[in-house]
């Protein structure tokens, strides 16, 4: 695989061309090797050092029970073209690419039990290459694993405000996650700036700093197959997921005027009277997202508020905001009030046929932002994202954060390197 600029191989090229035509002339004016004016190397002496010098640190040579998700870390010196093949026991090529730091990291795990041999080959603008090897073999298989799994499944379309989260099985040292970090990679048509940001040590989500553009095409993966995550736990296995982001719909909801916005690619296509939390259980004012549809459920309260206060009530088209119980849903015991009076125990109260409107026309992960309420909604309450100032989340990361490159006089012509 290539990993230098392009640009600098087809100098590489041209100079190596150079070079053959000079030696070809030099050749017909002499007679041959061994001419008074023909380099030395011609005549039969050692041919000189190549220019470029190249090494591989990890893993190192006849190295033993390397993890599964080793990267090939090398030093090229002097190198216009640079090159990394791995392969097997049996002779067959690994898939792999290079990675932020400069190292070049499989396309999967590497085989428990299995024998690799890493070749990295340099080449100067002299035009000779050289090249090092390390032969390896892996670990075999980890009794302890932590399990990987992602909230979103493929393919799944979901609302512009919908974070990327990603929980472990076991948590997470803070001396491994920056390791860990970096294997988790996401790619955006179009390019959208975003980063992850560590909510606890189980789970890690990640937003774009503004929300996702709508029609975007959004893939994020994990590749933590082998990789150590400390106290001798490893990594199950890579995750990789597809999905789509919606039309930008976004509902918005004003206490002072107990009516919701509905906006989709930025134009009103419907207003709805609510009905909100009483003073005594107010709604939460912020911006949430939508977690959880759910056409028919019961609302029980039994035990969180005992007899007395407590209820159990049929509820229909209920979209949840918060872990702590707010939803939009249809109440029909509330459509009189609906508009002018809260009365709700802290959900966004809608009649029947604007709850069934809603229903059919939202996703997970659409935004509703409410305003003017008594209580100011709880981080960690839901997905709480967009609550946080975009530089306080970049802060959750457990690694430096860097400002993408936006050169628009790049070469066209140049190899992209992640």
């Amino acid at each position: 695989m290539r990993v230098r600029d392009q640009r600098n191989r087809r100098r590489g090229v041209l100079a190596a061309g150079m070079l053959a035509a000079a030696l070809v002339l030099t050749s017909a004016c002499t007679g041959g090797k061994g001419g008074d004016n023909a380099p030395g190397w011609q005549g039969g002496a050692d041919q000189p050092a190549a220019k470029a010098s190249v090494s591989i640190s990890e893993p190192a040579a006849d190295a033993k029970n390397v993890p599964a998700a080793t990267a090939i870390t090398f030093a090229a010196e002097q190198s216009e073209e640079t090159t990394v093949e791995l392969t097997d026991a049996k002779g067959e090529p690994v898939e792999g690419e290079l990675t932020a730091d400069g190292s070049w990291l499989p396309s999967k795990a590497l085989t428990y039990g299995e024998s690799y041999t890493a070749t990295v080959t340099a080449t100067g603008d002299d035009g000779r290459p050289v090249s090092a090897t390390s032969s390896f073999t892996v670990m075999k298989q980890p009794s302890k694993q932590v399990r990987i799994t992602s909230y979103l499944g493929d393919d799944q379309t979901v609302g512009v405000a919908m974070p990327l989260i990603v929980k472990f099985g076991r948590a997470i040292p803070e001396q491994h996650r920056a390791e860990l970090e970096r294997r988790m990679t996401v790619t955006s048509t179009p390019v959208q700036e975003g980063v992850w940001h560590w909510v606890s040590a189980t789970e890690v989500r990640y937003r774009p700093k503004e929300f996702w553009q709508a029609g975007s095409k959004v893939s994020y993966r994990v590749q933590a197959g082998g990789l150590p995550l400390g106290d001798g736990w490893y990594g199950r296995a890579d995750l990789t997921v597809d999905i789509k982001i919606g039309p930008k719909l976004v509902m918005t909801v004003d206490n002072s005027t107990k009516r919701m916005v509905v906006t989709r690619d930025g134009e009103t296509i419907k207003t709805i009277p609510v009905s909100l939390g009483k003073k005594s259980t107010p709604s939460s004012s912020g911006t949430m997202v939508v977690m959880e549809k759910l056409r028919k459920t019961v609302f029980d309260t039994y035990d969180e508020l005992g007899p007395e206060d407590g209820y159990r009530t049929k509820i229909d088209y209920a979209q949840r905001l918060t872990y702590g119980g707010e939803f939009i849903h249809a109440a029909p015991w509330s459509e009189g009030q609906q508009g002018t009076t809260n009365v709700s125990h802290g959900c966004v109260n809608v009649s029947m046929a604007n709850g069934a409107w809603l229903f059919e026309n939202t996703r997970v992960g659409d935004p509703i932002v409410v305003k003017g309420t008594e209580r100011k909604l709880q981080l960690g309450n839901g997905w709480t994202d967009w609550n946080v100032s975009w530089d306080e989340y970049v802060k959750g990361s457990a690694l430096p954060y860097e400002q993408p490159a936006t050169d628009d006089a790049a070469d066209p012509d140049a190899t992209a390197v992640p």
